[in-house]
This record gives structure tokens, C-alpha cells and sequence, in this order.
């Protein structure tokens, strides 16, 4: 057998591939995106169909669609898509499936690149759902045709969760031959993949009956397992996804007893074997205290005295990612030994330098901002944001976003605030991509309520937050054709909105024209920016920009109105990083000296 440095997005995707996948669909979320890019780039032949959906709701039901014929699905997406994607998928557990169908659900503890830290093994109880739990790139790999199996035993969908280190990190993983592939029998009409209460009554039964099963199934499951420990050993621990192997690094060979908990629901017989002759326990998981309240439950109704020490007694942290260093630290002071990650008296390591996260050098998102910012300077205003690079415009020097929930909830959460205060003028941030995720919805409900707002539409061409995917408005996709481009412009025109500018942000002129035009009219308007991603130019960058220092007074406005990263200040003089620099010419706008200039031999912008 062969093997290959994978990354555990990518072992997911070519263990899903091994086990015949025959659907793959997904919205892009970091750290989820990476697995649907793997299939489509080993899709030889074109015979797994892979698309980016418009939304984690969209991507669920085509799923179901390929899964009800009898396809093997894939459904890729982050912890908060499973927000989006939670309708369809409470329903399809009563409805059930006939091939199998597998969610890729990647949780951030962290959070690192999300909005919550919400635990998806938290859901899969709440949602009655199988789930997996990898805590290695190799065993997520062997968990993607275990997962498969496993639904197409119970014809219901089930939870693959990686967290983000899981998904990030690589390591050598065996490659097996690939399963049998089955051709998909087709879809039947049954009366079966109709929901109606009285068959969601009788579903319901079979489903606790299935997961009582489970629960012995995944007692002797090769990835739930415990290890470890002696005769006189009243210590164990137990952990779950990547907590697993920081507590193996820690652990001496038969130092204590240790539970590996990979599944949703929880295997009692195996935890009670584990629990045997135990005094103390320490639970190393990330997120909720899941595998802790399981091992209490299991003591309370067994009358087991053995004390469970996690994040509910202290012993662990509530909240945040687990790194090797804290569960290092949480298990030496466990089994009392003396020797720390971080000893007393050692050296301090050096402290990083605090690094904000903020908007590339040449973002045309700075240059919406800052066209709205100073065509509305002196108005009451406020900004409503969403989800995407342009959340980073709440930062200073632009402070430009008052609000950020969830994605499209700015166009939405825009019109509460007008509601409350008329008198101000209510402008929604949203881009291209998140439009079509859930913004359109918002300006139906905008037009249909007759709300005074502007929704001004970032349109860089791309999904540029989680890695440039293609979305509808590009016509780009994933199985490499061409489609006709959505127009965002006629998409608002046919939803009612007759007041639509559009403008160039780099063109700063006609930017605030399009701005103040906007602001003088009532009802719902639209400012439609439009300007590709900087990373899209690779290659046809512009000519740079630098500073005349005999013409620069030092006056810092390029700093401190755009917060370019490419814009400093040396010896009191502006300084531009060549490195850096895209061409945007936005600080030369901003310069009253007209200090800046291109080194194309272009004025100011």
C-alpha cells in the first residue's frame, strides 16, 4: 500500500473517494473548504459530481436528492453552515436515505476563522445523528468509509467532525484500495420520502431504537478503545478528537488508563469497562464537556464513586482550542508529577508581536469603505456588516462595520435598526458570494416592507474570505464548465429595487458620486461596488506607488485614514513598501500634498 503526506481535509476527501462517492457538495468555510477542492482536483474522468452550492441548505437537499437514488453523498461545510443547513437535515433524519450520506462538518475551536465556538457533537445529540470524530488526519481518512457504511446500514445521514487542527495538520497517511464501487439503483417512488406527521411518529421510534443500537455498536468500534494502565492504577483519562493524541504524547507506556472516544452516541459498555476500579478521571476534549457528562451520567446511574475532572470542575478550560501545552500541563498536574510544559523559573518564551487581522495591501473593500465613509462625513449613519473580508472594515482606522451576526443577517439587521431610528441613514454592507448565500432573501423582505435602506454589494468576483471559490455570479464551475453569469444588478432590479449605482471603488470619484446619489433617495437602494480581488490580479499587478519624501509633510492621513498595511511611516516621512504595494492608488487620493505617486508615471488617483 501506498502512502501519502496528506492534509486531513484532503485525507477526508480521498477516503470519500475511496468509498465510491458519487455526489460532493459544499459551501466554502475555513477550515471545512479544502476537502470539496481535494475531490474535485481527483475527480478523473469526471464520475464524482462536485458542485459549490449557493448556501449549506442548497448543498444538504441536492445531497438528499443523489442519496434518496442510492448515491453515496458528500456534504462539506463549517460549524455555522450547519446552522444554515439545519431544516433540511432534522427532516431527512425522520425521512431517511437509501444511499449513504455523509456531512463533513469541521468545528473551530478557538475560535480561530468563525463567529462561534459551537460544538457539533452537541448537535448531533440534539438532532438524534450519528457522528464521527477523527483525532488524526490517517483516521479521518479510515472514518469517511466507515461513515458511509455506517448510514447505509441505518439509511440515516450521518456527522463526520474534524476540528480545525485536524483538518489543517498533515501527516503520512496509508492509502487503501478502493471499495467496490456500486452503481446507484435509482430513485423509487415511495411514499416513504414524503413527510408527513404520522411517518415522522413512526420514525421517530425506529431512530431511538437505532441509536440504543449504536450505542453497543460503537462499544467495539477499533476507534473507540481504552489502553493502559495496572493493576493498583486508580487514575485514567479520557479524551476525544485531537486532545487524544496531546494526552498520548504526555502519557508513559502504561502510566494510567486511557479511553479514546471518536463517536456520537456515547459507547457505555466500553466507558464502564474503562471505569472499572477507577477512583479519578480527566477529561481532554475541545469545546463542550460532551465525553465528561457522558462519563457522569454513566457513574450516577451505575453508582460509581470515581470522580470526573474536566472543564466543569476547573480542570480544563471552558472555552478556547486545547493546544499540546495545556493538556501537557492538565496531565502532569493530574498524575502529580512534578515536570511541567512551562516549569517555575524557566524562561519565559519571547511574547509575539500582537498582529490584527485587516485588509490586504490593495483590497477593494478599503476603497468602498472609504468612498462611503467620506461621502456621508457629518450624516448620522449607521453601518450594518456581515460575514467576509469586509467584516475586517470594523477595525480602525476605517470603522466602518457597527454590527456583524451571521451571514446575510446585515441586510436583515439593517432594517430593525432603520425601523427604530428613521431619521439615520442605514447602510448594509454584504458580499458578492453571501449575497447569493442569504442576502437576497433580505432585500425581498427590504422591498416587500418598504424599509428605508442602502444595501451596498462588495463585488470582488470571488469568495475571497475562505480561498477564492467560484459562486454563481462568476460562472465558473466546479466541474470545470462554464455557466451564465448571475448579474447581482438584474437579480435587485427583478426583486423591486429600481434605484441601483454602480461604481468602481478604485475610482474614487465616481465611487462617492454613486454614494451620495444613493443617500438622497429613499426607499431600498442598492451600491453595486465592483472590483475584482486583489489576489485575483496575480500576475497584471499595477505599477506601484511611492512617496516623493521632498513633497511629504509628514502628515500621516495616508496612515491614518486607510490603514494600508503597505503604508507606514520612517524618519516622519510616509514610506511605502514596494513588497507590499498593489497599485491602487487609494493613498495617493487621500494625500493633500500630492506627495504620491506612481511609478507608472500616473498622477494622483
Amino acid at each position: 500500500m501506498a502512502k501519502k503526506l496528506l492534509m486531513g481535509n484532503e485525507a477526508i476527501a480521498l477516503g470519500a473517494i475511496r468509498a465510491g462517492v458519487r455526489v460532493v457538495t459544499g459551501y466554502p468555510g475555513t477550515p471545512s473548504s479544502e476537502v470539496l477542492e481535494t475531490v474535485a482536483k481527483n475527480n478523473s474522468g469526471g464520475q464524482i459530481y462536485v458542485e459549490w452550492s449557493v448556501n449549506e441548505k442548497a448543498a444538504l437537499e441536492v445531497a438528499a436528492g443523489a442519496a434518496y437514488s442510492g448515491a453515496r453523498a458528500l456534504v462539506t461545510m463549517k460549524q455555522v453552515g450547519l446552522n444554515v443547513a439545519s431544516d433540511p437535515l432534522m427532516s431527512l433524519n425522520y425521512v431517511g436515505v437509501k444511499g449513504g450520506l455523509v456531512l463533513v462538518v469541521a468545528d473551530d475551536p478557538g475560535p480561530i476563522s468563525s463567529q462561534t465556538e459551537q460544538d457539533t457533537r452537541r448537535f448531533a445529540g440534539f438532532a438524534k445523528l450519528a457522528l464521527f470524530d477523527p483525532s488524526s488526519p490517517e483516521e479521518a481518512y479510515e472514518m469517511a468509509a466507515y461513515a458511509f457504511a455506517h448510514s447505509e446500514r441505518y439509511g440515516r445521514p450521518v456527522i463526520l467532525r474534524p476540528t480545525t487542527r485536524v483538518c489543517h495538520s498533515c501527516a503520512s497517511v496509508e492509502i487503501s484500495p478502493e471499495i467496490a464501487r456500486r452503481t446507484p439503483p435509482g430513485f423509487e417512488k415511495s411514499s416513504r420520502w414524503t413527510i408527513f406527521p404520522k411517518l415522522v411518529y413512526e420514525n421517530h421510534q425506529k431512530i431511538e431504537d437505532e441509536l440504543v443500537r449504536a450505542r453497543v455498536e460503537f462499544s467495539n468500534m477499533s476507534h473507540n478503545f481504552y489502553t493502559g494502565g495496572n493493576a493498583a492504577g486508580k487514575k485514567g483519562i479520557a479524551a476525544g478528537g485531537v486532545s487524544y493524541a496531546y494526552v498520548r504524547e504526555n502519557l508513559k507506556e502504561d502510566e494510567c488508563k486511557l479511553l479514546k472516544i471518536s463517536t456520537v452516541p456515547f459507547p457505555d459498555a466500553l466507558a464502564l469497562k474503562f471505569l472499572d476500579g477507577l477512583e479519578e478521571v480527566l477529561v481532554a476534549e475541545e469545546l463542550d464537556p460532551v465525553i465528561e457528562d457522558e462519563l457522569v451520567r454513566l457513574c450516577g446511574v451505575n453508582g460509581i464513586s470515581a470522580k470526573i475532572l474536566g472543564k466543569r470542575t476547573g480542570h480544563m478550560p471552558r472555552a478556547g482550542e486545547n493546544t499540546p501545552e495545556i493538556v501537557a500541563n492538565a496531565v502532569s498536574a493530574f498524575l502529580g508529577n512534578a515536570k511541567t510544559v512551562s516549569p517555575d523559573g524557566a524562561p519565559e518564551p519571547p511574547r509575539l508581536p500582537v498582529r490584527p487581522p485587516v485588509l490586504c495591501a490593495g483590497c477593494p473593500h478599503r476603497a468602498s469603505f472609504h468612498a462611503v465613509k467620506e461621502a456621508v462625513k457629518g450624516t448620522p449613519a449607521v453601518f450594518s456588516g456581515d460575514i467576509g473580508c469586509y467584516t475586517l472594515g470594523n477595525a480602525q482606522p476605517l470603522d466602518m462595520v457597527d454590527t456583524c451576526l451571521c451571514m446575510g443577517a446585515g441586510v436583515t439587521v439593517a432594517q430593525g435598526l432603520q425601523r427604530m431610528a428613521p431619521e439615520v441613514l442605514h447602510f448594509a454592507f454584504i458580499g458578492d458570494s453571501t449575497f447569493f448565500h442569504s442576502g437576497i432573501t433580505g432585500i425581498v423582505n427590504a422591498v416587500y416592507n418598504q424599509t428605508d435602506i442602502i444595501v451596498a454589494v462588495l463585488d470582488n468576483s470571488t469568495t475571497a474570505m475562505t480561498g477564492s471559490q467560484p459562486h454563481p455570479g462568476t460562472g465558473v464551475t466546479m466541474m470545470g464548465g462554464q455557466s451564465e453569469k448571475i448579474s447581482i444588478e438584474k437579480v435587485v432590479r427583478a426583486l423591486g429595487v429600481s434605484e441601483v449605482y454602480k461604481a468602481d471603488p478604485l475610482d474614487q470619484k465616481a465611487a462617492k458620486e454613486a454614494v451620495r446619489g444613493a443617500a438622497a433617495q429613499k426607499g431600498v437602494r442598492v451600491l453595486l461596488f465592483e472590483s475584482p480581488c486583489i489576489a485575483l490580479l496575480r500576475g497584471k499587478e499595477k505599477p506601484k506607488y511611492k512617496i516623493n519624501p521632498e513633497k511629504c509633510t509628514g502628515c500621516t492621513l495616508c496612515v491614518k485614514k486607510l490603514g494600508c498595511p503597505a503604508v507606514s511611516m520612517e524618519s516622519r516621512k510616509a514610506y511605502i513598501t514596494p513588497g507590499l504595494c498593489a497599485g491602487c492608488g487609494l493613498c495617493a487620493g487621500v494625500c493633500p500634498a500630492k506627495a504620491i505617486l506612481s511609478e507608472g508615471g500616473g498622477q494622483n488617483v
